[in-house]
């Protein structure tokens, strides 16, 4: 049987675990570098920039920054002060994870039009949660020579509390979402069914990459291994949380979405902007349609475009294909 504890196999799975978040270094750099382009967006004002998307911006270059520190942690040569490095960096890896989990209660709020009691309930589950994420220092490291940065103690109890209350605060979180979703008020929208399908794979992922984490921390084999599934959780549940963000973002519906009234017209104003189309009148016949309909321009600053009857663009100008003066015995098409 293996003797976890000897100093053998510590500095084996000290190893391990370089190599191992050398590879999730890569792994989220190229998920980094893959969505860049939406972050772009932002910076360069093509889309409008919005209060929510400070999480969103903060969960991803945090924990970047959190993997640059462990790899520098693990590829120095040089004696440096390696618990207040390791400290940086377990700081930054657990805000990721916390971060994670409010992108997707702020989305549970929307969907909720929020409501002021659920905000409050959620809020206070936030600081909770960030108050075991920050709660002193957990992890001890320190310099050896010819070898480096060794970890040498972990706090495995308050680890392994702050994981479970992260999978217990996403399973709520799941929990409100599909409530609020699956009622029989709001019908079965493709927005409704690209949250609560994106919600469904958000819990299955993180839950399972936290529960893993979990185990490895009960165990308790030595100080590497009690956190070498840590990283992998935080990872997971920021590149999940942070796509579900850019889906509700980029989400354009097949045709007309039709929202009951009460419903879930609101449920992404936190993330995107959606504009009503404007009903009209003609010779005493009033047709009104309640869609939403993703603007390509900022609509408090350019009218909505649409080609006229003679293929022109016209600005400032909406036509409803559905309500158009009555000339003879056919309706003008409005282009």
């Amino acid at each position: 049987m293996v003797n976890w504890q000897s100093q053998e196999e510590v500095i084996k799975d000290g190893v391990a675990f370089g190599r191992f978040m050398h590879a999730l270094l890569g792994l989220y750099i190229w998920e980094w570098f893959t969505s860049l382009n939406f972050d772009w967006q932002f910076i360069s004002g093509k889309k409008k920039f919005r209060w929510p998307m400070i999480f969103y911006f903060l969960n991803r270059y945090v924990l970047l920054v959190a993997l640059i520190g462990i790899a520098v942690a693990l590829n120095v040569t040089s004696e440096v002060d390696c618990q207040a490095l390791y400290t940086f960096n377990q700081c930054l890896g657990n805000a990721a994870i916390g971060l994670a989990s409010i992108n997707l209660s702020l989305r549970t709020m929307a969907v909720w039009n929020q409501n002021k009691y659920l905000v409050a309930f959620l809020v206070l589950v936030i600081l909770g949660h960030w108050s075991l994420l920050l709660h002193g220092i957990l992890l001890t490291a320190q310099w050896v020579t010819g070898i480096g940065c060794v970890i040498s103690g972990t706090n495995n109890k308050i680890l392994a509390i702050s994981f479970i209350y992260t999978m217990v605060f996403d399973f709520t979180v799941l929990c409100l979402t599909a409530y609020k979703l699956l009622s029989p008020r709001t019908g079965r929208s493709q927005l409704v069914k690209l949250i609560f399908h994106d919600g469904l794979i958000y819990f299955l992922i993180a839950f399972l990459a936290n529960l893993l984490a979990t185990i490895f921390m009960m165990l308790n084999l030595n100080a590497v291994m009690s956190i070498i599934a840590n990283v992998p959780a935080a990872i997971a549940s920021t590149i999940v949380a942070c796509r579900v963000v850019r889906r509700l973002n980029q989400f354009s519906s097949q045709g007309p979405e039709v929202f009951p009234s009460g419903g879930t017209q609101n449920s992404t104003l936190a993330f995107r902007s959606m504009r009503p189309k404007v009903a009209t009148k003609s010779e005493g016949v009033h047709v009104q349609m309640e869609t939403y309909q993703e603007s390509p321009v900022d609509p408090d600053k350019t009218p909505y475009l649409m080609d006229d009857a003679g293929g022109q663009e016209t600005q400032g100008v909406d036509y409803d294909t559905e309500a158009q003066r009555i000339t003879g015995d056919f309706k003008r098409p409005p282009y």
